[in-house]
């Protein structure tokens, strides 16, 4: 019989609200780097694509190393932070910021499609008739790009969901204070009596990562309709 503890439903909940978080925090950098990439041409942005897709095939291990080195208590961002009184490291913001961060190049390729799709005759028309560039960007192309922004904040859902690597190193696995769902299935697994344990939170990740998914073809085709 399945059974959950109250360790277990923690870690389900902070699951979820670092999901939620990172997605919602990487949305506007998100958007921003999509619509860099897709009009805007500039030097460097080979660079720049590099960079953002970094994160796909680093190790999340090496990630989190990296964040921990720019974050920590002795990093050039980390030590600014302190002097302000603002700990990351070993707090749920740190596993925002590593689900975020191993997460951002989904989001931003999805939105490089949606955009991408766009006719540039209705770019060019709005342009003609004297638009700026802003309102182009707030009533053509976040409209039409909507089906891409659906897809890529779910998938970045989905990811931050399973975040491991980066999550452990920054975040630590504190029951209840940033155990999330992978961590404490590891915390069981490492353990020889818990497997049963260990099955369950598997089970209950497999559950929500299909729904997520199964919620993003819906969205996804929903709106491709629409446009």
């Amino acid at each position: 019989m399945m059974t959950l503890s109250a360790t277990d439903y923690d870690a389900i909940r902070l699951s979820v609200q670092v999901a939620i978080a990172a997605t919602l925090f990487s949305l506007p950098f998100g958007l921003a780097v999509a619509y860099l990439i897709t009009f805007v041409r500039f030097r460097g942005k080979v660079l720049l694509e590099v960079l953002v897709n970094l994160p796909l095939t680093l190790p999340p291990v090496v990630v989190g190393y990296f964040l921990l080195l720019l974050l920590g208590k002795n990093g050039w961002l980390g030590s600014l932070l302190n002097d302000a009184g603002i700990r990351l490291i070993f707090t749920l913001k740190a596993a925002v910021i590593a689900s975020a961060v191993v997460g951002f190049p989904l989001l931003v390729r999805s939105l490089r499609i949606g955009m991408e799709a766009i006719d540039p005759q209705l770019i060019k028309a709005s342009r003609s008739l004297g638009a700026p560039w802003h309102d182009t960007l707030l009533t053509v192309i976040l409209p039409l790009s909507l089906p891409g922004l659906a897809a890529g904040s779910s998938l970045m859902f989905a990811r931050s969901l399973g975040e491991f690597g980066a999550t452990i190193i920054v975040a630590g696995n504190i029951p209840g204070v940033t155990q999330t769902i992978p961590l404490a299935i590891y915390e069981y697994a490492s353990s020889p009596n818990s497997e049963h344990m260990a099955l369950t939170l598997c089970l209950v990740s497999v559950v929500i990562s299909m729904a997520v998914l199964f919620l993003h073809e819906i969205l996804v085709k929903k709106m491709t309709k629409k446009n």
